[in-house]
């Protein structure tokens, strides 16, 4: 789908102002540029389209049924099994998260969708099966789905909803005050300026945020060596899955990407279990997320998702330690 977008900047970068491929610049401009382009033009793109449902769809009736507690937890496995189907990395899955806020879907539903999205994907699971096969494919993609499903329940019985940002607290209010009855008698083609002008609005108030997470993301991405890691996380140490925790945070890549580091981690004797906690890590927690995030959490909101997925994805590396 973004293969558009890699060619464009692999041109700019390889060609135009001949970098060497490989290199650490090389490869650190042109995930710049690639991820730069990518979420800004999903955010445009999942804004617009948000809008148009805000505008249609009786969002308050959604907002009110997942409210009432009947579901009893499926609301989040439903939300982290969306997360699950749609291929979006940490940073791409926050445009959308910034639209189920807006939309007033519940906090804890929407950081199980969060969670889950960047962690399991078709591309990684296909990649995942011609690694490690499919009873470890079945089980990773099992337990992806499971920790967002508890990462979002447990997040949400939390009530931190008055940790949202002061940004998001107005957004949320002047949706609530627009003349619904004057907005039925617009037609799709009058709405469209204003839904427009709205997802314009929402880009420019994010655009600095999202450049700097990228940035942060690509600098590591170049940057940082992965034989680094695989010196801590052996099969000796017990605080292995911890430590490849806290080592994940401050890279930056999708599954897909992530998948031939956590292939060798193994090869070199590291415990799959540990592997894979440190590749949940690098997908589902970044430096760079916690950038976007900034723009819609509070700082203490960003701490406590950061660390009850960090919390969670220990566990369950320990668990997979155990299995395998």
């Amino acid at each position: 789908m973004f293969d558009w977008i890699q060619m464009l900047a692999d041109g700019l970068v390889y060609g135009l102002l001949g970098l060497e491929q490989h290199s650490r610049w090389g490869e650190a401009l042109s995930f710049f540029i690639y991820d730069s382009i990518k979420i800004l033009f999903l955010l445009m793109l999942i804004t617009s389209l948000m809008g148009i449902v805000n505008s249609y769809f009786p969002i308050d009736r959604i907002r009110n049924f997942l409210s009432r507690n009947k579901l009893y937890g499926a609301e989040y496995l439903l939300a982290s099994t969306f997360g699950a189907v749609t291929p979006f990395c940490s940073c791409s899955s926050v445009p959308l998260f910034i639209g189920f806020v807006k939309g007033g879907i519940p906090l804890g539903v929407t950081f199980a969708f969060l969670i889950t999205s960047p962690l399991v994907n078709e591309v990684a699971v296909a990649m995942f099966i011609g690694i490690f096969g499919w009873k470890t494919t079945l089980i990773y993609v099992s337990s992806g789905i499971l920790l967002g499903t508890v990462g979002g329940y447990i997040l949400g019985r939390l009530r931190l909803e008055h940790l949202l940002s002061d940004w998001v607290k107005g957004v949320l209010h002047n949706a609530q005050q627009e003349d619904a009855w004057e907005e039925e008698r617009l037609n799709f083609r009058q709405r469209l300026p204003v839904i427009g002008r709205e997802a314009i609005g929402i880009v420019k108030s994010v655009f600095w945020y999202v450049i700097v997470g990228i940035g942060i993301g690509a600098l590591m991405h170049g940057f940082i060596p992965t034989g680094f890691f695989e010196a801590w996380i052996t099969r000796d140490n017990p605080l292995a899955v911890p430590l490849a925790v806290l080592m994940g945070v401050p890279m930056y890549s999708n599954a897909a990407g992530v998948l031939p580091v956590v292939q060798v981690l193994v090869q070199k004797g590291v415990p799959l279990g540990t592997a894979l906690a440190f590749m949940m890590a690098v997908v589902g927690l970044s430096l760079p997320e916690a950038t976007l995030l900034k723009k819609v959490m509070s700082l203490k909101l960003i701490a406590i998702f950061f660390g009850v997925v960090t919390l969670c994805i220990i566990i369950s590396g320990y668990v997979f330690n155990l299995i395998f």
